[in-house]
């Protein structure tokens, strides 16, 4: 789906760069390149979400706690 707004833009190999990758482990930030090849697996195979507010209702109502 194209439009005027967001013209696609086409790259040839040569003008990509490698995007690093970093993810929170253990409290701090670490590229997933410095990983050992089992945690890199385990970093792929990670299920994302996104977390939506609840509404809840009030724990206690003051007319009628009397």
């Amino acid at each position: 789906m194209s439009n005027s707004n967001n013209p696609v833009v086409t790259l040839s190999e040569d003008e990509r760069q490698r995007c690093e990758v970093w993810t929170r482990v253990m409290g701090y930030h670490r590229p997933v390149t410095s990983f050992n090849p089992g945690k890199q697996s385990e970093h792929t195979e990670r299920r994302h979400f996104v977390e939506h507010a609840m509404k809840t209702a009030p724990l206690c109502n003051s007319a009628s706690a009397a």
